[in-house]
């Protein structure tokens, strides 16, 4: 991707119009686990609920695309949620928030999506996910559904495939959208890699966005006790086995993030600032990435956006921080320390 000369958040600028997206819609609760070292398989631990607001993977993302892009960049979600009090108030703020709602279904009979977020002292943590909930439901069918809008957008489009939906609808997605020279990116769990590489996604996928656990299931090796700089080189050279033109980005959390473009590996330090939580930082990431691509930014621009977008998700409690806009963005990266290219300053004066 060729950078631009001149960058603003204006719509004119903007190399895409609009994104489709799909993957889970529903809410959950934080657990804070007292002590910081790993849960064990057989451990009972005590802890205690936090009064956050917690959503799922394509909620997330498809926000702060939304808050950043403004009116004239469309944001369509693709999913499932219950007939049921979560899914209402879901239903609604996502409405307000000024998502085109008109291919997320209300499903009789089945409950909203519900993540249970557990997290250390320390903000580090992870998610239990229910996989019997009306997101479960969303399948290839469901997802032809939304070819009208993607024939509508074509090449000024953009497909998003994130978890918490089947993979064989992500596929779906990813497949139509690739047919119709939409740019596809995606993520996947860790669980999920060995299935998505012997079933060939990847040839679908133009930007990959994962974490390094997810790194190291692609590689088959253990994250812990690795050689990072190692485990992010040999996890983009078997993506590129199966897809030789893809673009992959691997987050690493205080570490910093490496991205590949197709000739080269950057690395981006993290912001170091106070971290309450960072439930939703990695979604918060795919989601600068994304705004970057849509803007018409190279993918190492795209980095240190979504560097910030992620740096300053993690001072709030709930998976959305909601105080992140283009002026709260602007000010945390004057206080940053960090050094960012021309364009992204240039971006943020906007």
């Amino acid at each position: 991707m060729m950078c631009i000369k001149k960058l603003k958040f204006s719509t004119e600028n903007q190399q895409y119009k609009g994104i489709i997206g799909t993957g889970g819609i529903g809410s959950g609760k934080v657990f804070v686990l007292n002590g910081n070292h790993t849960l064990g398989r057989e451990e009972s631990r005590s802890g205690y609920f936090l009064n956050v607001n917690d959503y799922c993977k394509q909620h997330i993302i498809l926000y702060y695309i939304k808050i950043l892009l403004g009116p004239s960049f469309s944001v369509i979600p693709v999913g499932r949620i219950g007939d049921d009090d979560a899914g209402k108030s879901l239903y609604t703020e996502m409405s307000e928030t000024g998502f085109l709602m008109d291919h997320v279904e209300i499903a009789a009979h089945a409950s909203t999506l519900f993540s249970l977020c557990f997290s250390y002292p320390d903000g580090t943590g992870g998610n239990l996910t229910t996989d019997n909930s009306a997101s479960g439901g969303v399948d290839a069918q469901f997802i032809e559904k939304v070819q009208g809008e993607i024939i509508k957008l074509g090449p000024k489009g953009i497909i998003l495939a994130a978890p918490e939906v089947p993979l064989n609808a992500r596929k779906k997605l990813l497949d139509i959208g690739k047919q119709h020279k939409l740019f596809c990116a995606a993520s996947f769990t860790s669980e999920e890699i060995s299935q998505v590489l012997n079933e060939g996604i990847l040839a679908f996928v133009d930007l990959l966005a994962i974490n390094m656990d997810e790194a190291a299931a692609i590689t088959g090796n253990s994250y812990e006790g690795t050689d990072i700089t190692e485990l992010v080189q040999d996890a983009v050279q078997i993506t590129q086995n199966h897809n030789k033109s893809i673009m992959v980005s691997i987050t690493g959390g205080k570490q910093g993030s490496w991205c590949w473009d197709g000739l080269a590996l950057s690395l981006f330090p993290s912001v170091d600032t106070m971290v309450t939580s960072t439930a939703g930082a990695g979604d918060a990431f795919f989601a600068g990435l994304l705004s970057g691509t849509a803007l018409g930014l190279c993918l190492a621009e795209s980095q240190q956006l979504a560097t910030l977008i992620a740096g300053m998700s993690v001072q709030s409690p709930h998976t959305i921080n909601k105080e992140i806009d283009r002026a709260s963005l602007q000010k945390f990266m004057r206080s940053s320390g960090l050094k960012f290219s021309e364009k992204i300053t240039q971006l943020m004066e906007d």
